[in-house]
């Protein structure tokens, strides 16, 4: 039976490495991303994809994708919550100051904006359409939420998640709704590190720090995704699934 996927962070990194895997199998997908022509244009590589821009660190962005799926999909199978990302990267915004307090203000803001704020935006907009039973709602996590990372901000934005997607998993379950968060480690492909990418110096040492010995890949994610939301994992609930090739249990 065809699903209805919404992905939020699926213009490009592994939210688009998901809706391809989702429509491989013929789902049909929803696209969601703060820029419109990066998310159109990954729309039209994706089959029987559409696309919507919408800032979903606000209630006006949430509510719009909400209104969008009430009128052209009713209901969600599938919420897969991967827009998010590196506050470092954001652009430089008044704060009311300068200095390190002013920088921690900001840093601290746009962490949680980027990776909790569009996550728990989206999912209250969309809860009473998530389909019962059957529906899934699935986080992305970092192993920096159990190993923190040079970014404090970032870790601490990440393990944030981790409490409001447990309630949920309580709140929904009775519904036939799961809930999990999948943690990956590095992953190439992302932008995460911004156009230089990250130091190869610095990519061997986590390459190391797996038991596998290689670096993680969007598809790896995108599979762990897949299969937690399939009728295979339909009683696994209030999990974090660790993508990470062993890197979180250190060396």
């Amino acid at each position: 039976m065809t699903r209805t996927v919404v992905i939020s962070g699926g213009g490009t990194g592994i939210g688009l490495a998901t809706a391809h895997r989702f429509a491989a199998d013929g789902d049909q997908v929803l696209l969601v991303g703060r820029r419109a022509r990066v998310v159109r244009e990954a729309a039209e590589r994706v089959p029987g994809a559409h696309a919507v821009a919408a800032d979903l660190a606000t209630a006006e962005g949430a509510e719009q994708v909400a209104q969008l799926v009430k009128a052209e999909y009713g209901a969600v199978d599938v919420l897969v919550h991967g827009a998010g990302g590196n506050g470092l990267l954001e652009p430089d915004a008044a704060v009311g100051g300068s200095g390190p307090v002013a920088d921690a203000a900001h840093h601290w803001t746009a962490n949680f904006r980027l990776n909790v704020l569009t996550a728990v935006l989206l999912t209250e907009a969309l809860r009473h359409r998530l389909a019962s039973p059957g529906g899934r709602v699935l986080f992305l996590s970092s192993i920096a939420a159990y190993r923190g990372s040079g970014s404090t901000a970032y870790a601490a934005s990440k393990a944030a998640l981790h409490p409001y997607a447990f309630d949920l998993a309580r709140q929904l379950g009775r519904h036939g709704i799961t809930v999990n968060l999948v943690a990956p480690g590095y992953v190439e492909g992302t932008g995460f590190f911004g156009p230089e990418g990250m130091p190869s110096e610095r990519r061997e040492e986590l390459a190391a720090e797996t038991f596998t010995g290689r670096i993680g890949t969007p598809g790896d994610v995108a599979e762990t995704l897949y299969w937690l939301a399939s009728h295979a994992a339909g009683h696994l609930t209030g999990q974090c699934v660790q993508v990470n090739g062993g890197a979180q249990l250190g060396r």
